[in-house]
C-alpha cells in the first residue's frame, strides 16, 4: 500500500520507523525488491521527500536451489482465511498443501497463496517463507497463524518459544491407549537409517507431546494432542514411538490401513494479539473426509 512520507529521510530509516521493524529488516525488504519509490526500485540510502510515494509489496521468491517456474503465471493458490487484520492472518490449511517451498514442491505453496493476496508479509523467515511463523506438515490440515509485520512475527515467535501460543490437534491412532492421558518426552532427530525420516534418537532435539483420550473405538483411539515443542513430524514420530501410529500415515504408520489421508488436524489455535494483548482463539471443525473416517472408526471399519 502507498504511504505518505513526512520528511526527507533515508528510505531504510523511514521504512523501519513506519513498519516498526529494525533497520536491517528494512534493508532486507529493499534488497528483496519489495520497496518502490515513485514506482521505481528503492535504494536504502536514497532520500525521500513528502511528495514521494512509497509502495511495499513482496516479489515472487527465488532461490538457486529452486527450479525455475514454468512459463506463464503461477497457479492460483486458494486459501481459507478465517481472520485477517493489519498485523496477522489465520489460515485454515487443507491437507496436501505445502506451507513453503521445499525440495520437490517449489511452487503452489501456502506461501505463494499469501503473496498472491497482494498484502505485505514479514520476511523474518526469508523470502521463500513470507509471513510464516510456524508450519504444518503437508498432509496435516488445520490452523496456523501468519505475520504481516516483522514486529508481529517476533511477538508471535516469542509466544511460540514460551509455549503461550497454544496448538491443539485431533488425531486418530491405531490401537487402544490404556491411559486417559500421557506425555511423551523423547528427543527427535534424523533417522540414522533413513535420512528422509525423523525418529526418536539419542542426541536429538528435546521434544515433548501431551495426549488425552477423547474416545476409544474397536480398533482405534481418538486423541487430543498438545505440543510443548515444535519438531519436524513431532506428533507422528511420538505416536509411532508409542506403537500407536496415526491412521493414514504413509511414513510412520501401518501400510495399507485403508485411510485416504493422514488423520491429523490442527483444530485449535490460541495466542495473544501482538498489537493490543487481547486473547485470540480459533477453532476448525474436522474436514469432511476426517469426519467420515471417524464415523468408520466408531463402527470398527477402520
Amino acid at each position: 500500500m502507498p504511504a505518505a512520507v513526512d520528511d526527507a529521510v533515508r528510505l531504510d530509516l523511514w521504512l523501519a520507523r513506519e513498519r516498526g521493524i529494525t533497520r536491517h529488516a528494512a534493508q532486507t525488504l529493499i534488497a528483496a525488491g519489495a520497496v518502490r519509490v515513485n514506482l521505481r526500485p528503492g535504494r536504502p540510502g536514497q532520500r525521500i521527500a513528502p511528495a514521494d510515494r512509497v509502495d511495499v509489496s513482496l516479489p515472487p521468491a527465488t532461490s538457486p536451489a529452486t527450479p525455475p517456474a514454468p512459463a506463464g503465471p503461477d497457479p492460483a493458490v486458494e486459501l481459507v482465511v478465517v481472520y485477517e487484520d493489519e498485523w496477522l492472518g489465520v489460515i485454515d490449511k487443507p491437507a496436501g498443501l505445502v506451507v513453503h517451498p521445499a525440495p520437490g514442491h517449489p511452487h503452489g505453496t501456502l506461501a505463494d497463496g499469501l503473496r498472491q493476496r497482494g498484502a505485505v508479509w514479514s520476511l523474518l523467515g526469508g523470502e521463500e517463507r513470507p509471513g510464516i511463523v510456524h508450519r504444518l506438515d503437508r498432509d496435516t490440515s488445520g490452523l496456523l497463524v501468519v505475520a504481516k509485520s516483522e514486529q508481529a512475527h517476533r511477538h508471535l515467535a516469542a509466544q511460540l518459544q514460551e509455549r503461550s501460543l497454544a496448538r491443539v490437534y485431533w488425531a486418530l491412532v491405531h490401537g487402544e491407549l490404556s491411559e486417559a492421558t500421557a506425555t511423551v518426552d523423547a528427543p527427535i532427530g534424523r533417522d540414522p537409517r533413513d535420512r528422509k525420516r525423523m525418529a526418536v534418537v539419542d542426541g536429538g532435539r528435546a521434544a515433548v507431546t501431551d495426549f488425552r483420550v477423547l474416545a476409544r473405538h474397536p480398533r482405534t483411539t481418538e486423541l487430543e494432542v498438545r505440543l510443548r515443542t515444535g519438531r519436524t513430524h513431532q506428533i507422528r514420530v511420538h505416536l509411532a514411538y508409542t506403537a500407536h501410529p496415526v491412521v493414514g500415515d504413509p511414513v510412520y504408520g501401518r501400510r495399507g490401513d485403508g485411510a485416504a489421508r493422514l488423520a491429523l488436524h490442527a483444530c485449535e489455535l490460541r495466542f495473544v494479539h501482538p498489537a493490543d494483548g487481547r486473547p485470540m482463539a480459533f477453532e476448525s471443525p474436522l474436514p469432511l473426509e476426517l469426519a467420515r473416517l471417524r464415523d468408520a472408526a466408531r463402527e470398527g471399519r477402520t
